[in-house]
């Protein structure tokens, strides 16, 4: 089981009930988990990382790909195996009738984002002794490290792509007012968070479904827009860091931010592919022609922009030339960070009665392809990077006094890292300066140079 964080203080009397996690899937999905525990830490609850010490075990599903459903039933076999009263939340909860099929002492199932139940469901589970052993509510729990933090902006999507379940499990479109992000991000830095990482299933799409509607932040008035919570985000002084941003001609506005300095020069696009024939399949946006245009529109503005992105291939009736019309749109995009899945079922999705669904073999052998020519860019663009000096944060710093660290353009878990030597005096959390030193396909080796380049706390003025 997943580690999370320590417990509330020990207090007299009856000790206080304990509940363990197990969070699957995307960071999305991360986030409700801290929001279902930072409720029950409120209720009194401690946190704990091994079954044995857990009254009660909450598992957060996955279901976006027939092997994320496997897992998560891996996950609910280990942790009913443990003895304990298990909860199960997340995108598998719409399954319920499979779940108790197979699991039928499950203590209680329940959908995606439903923390109420959740929380009712612990109670039953594990009650507290006595009302009097709940603390003061604390601030929310993170279970990220402290100096990195998942802002998730809404909830939901609006689009019916044909191999993707998301709306029937997140529901449609549903995005948090201005004001409540910008107030949680403020109190998340104030808390020691030195970058957020914000995420949404469209991210791009924030606002759309509010009109817009605008809140009050620090005596000023912002729109739930892209824009402004961009320029919000960049008052705080920290890395700001952009997930799953479709481009929409809008996303045009932010990126002179990132030219600026306010939020890192970093987009995470989901292409998923780039031959018309497919992406009508797929029922996205066919018009990679213009998206070619903008890129190269957006490197001009900020020439350090790191793109990332995923693809996925042969998706059913995808041909040959489909494929290599991806190869020939990718080495005009020269991506800087890649990821690529073969196409498989998903259970519910319209995709699986497409004719034409390509045979496993062609599927991995287009996936091995695919991630040659990716690498093989990727490597010339690393190489560009030789000898740069850059501020990157320090993830970790091992005995044998090398960190690991991230610079503008990776993120946590997806992308590379920066290996820094005699950085035994780095911190944690902190920013380093560092002098690139060699490059491979994906990371970079460094030597620190001095400290960082001071980072203010920026006033916009509003006109």
């Amino acid at each position: 089981m997943a580690r999370s964080p320590p417990g509330i203080p020990v207090m007299t009397g009856p000790a206080p009930k304990s509940v363990g996690m197990v969070s699957l899937g995307c960071p999305k999905a991360l986030v409700d988990s801290e929001r279902i525990l930072t409720r029950l830490r409120a209720d009194g609850y401690q946190t704990v990382g091994d079954y044995a010490e857990a009254d009660a075990v909450i598992v957060n599903t996955c279901a976006f790909l027939d092997s994320a459903r496997e897992e998560s039933l891996e996950a609910i076999a280990e942790a009913q195996a443990s003895g304990r009263p298990v909860i199960v939340t997340g995108c598998m909860g719409s399954e319920a009738g499979l779940i108790r099929e197979r699991f039928p002492d499950i203590a209680a199932i329940t959908g995606a984002q439903a923390y109420d139940a959740v929380v009712e469901a612990v109670h039953r589970s594990a009650p507290q002794p006595f009302a009097e052993l709940i603390p003061t509510p604390p601030a929310g729990l993170k279970l990220t490290p402290k100096h990195y933090a998942y802002l998730k902006i809404s909830e939901g999507c609006d689009h019916r792509c044909s191999f993707c379940i998301i709306p029937s499990l997140r529901g449609d479109l549903a995005s948090r007012p201005v004001a409540e992000v910008l107030t949680e991000a403020e109190a998340l830095v104030a808390r020691g968070v030195k970058e957020l990482l914000v995420v949404a299933q469209d991210t791009s799409a924030y606002g759309l479904d509010i009109k817009y509607q605008t809140g009050q932040w620090r005596g000023q008035e912002w729109a739930a827009n892209l824009e402004d919570l961009s320029q919000g985000l960049g008052e705080l002084g920290v890395w700001v860091r952009m997930h799953y941003v479709y481009p929409y001609p809008h996303v045009d506005r932010i990126i002179p931010l990132m030219a600026q300095g306010k939020i890192l020069p970093y987009l995470d696009i989901p292409f998923q592919h780039a031959s018309p024939s497919v992406l009508k399949a797929m029922k996205r946006p066919a018009n990679q022609e213009k998206t070619l245009d903008r890129l190269a529109a957006w490197r001009a503005i900020s020439p350090k922009l790191t793109i990332r992105s995923t693809f996925v291939v042969g998706f059913p009736g995808e041909t040959e030339a489909d494929f290599d019309f991806l190869l020939d749109w990718l080495q005009e995009a020269q991506l800087d960070r890649v990821g690529c899945f073969a196409y498989e079922n998903v259970k519910g999705a319209a995709a699986n009665d497409l004719p034409d669904h390509v045979p496993e073999a062609v599927k991995q052998d287009r996936r091995a392809r695919f991630m040659a020519a990716s690498e093989k860019i990727s490597r010339a663009r690393m190489k560009k990077k030789l000898g740069h000096v850059m501020d990157v944060l320090v993830d970790q710093v091992r005995p044998d006094g090398v960190a690991i660290a991230r610079s503008a353009a990776d993120a946590p878990e997806i992308d590379g890292v920066v290996y820094v030597r005699d950085a035994a005096r780095l911190k944690v959390g902190e920013f380093a300066r560092v002098r690139i030193e060699q490059t491979d396909a994906f990371d970079l080796q460094a030597a620190p140079v001095g400290p960082p380049e001071r980072r203010m706390h920026r006033v916009i003025t509003r006109i």
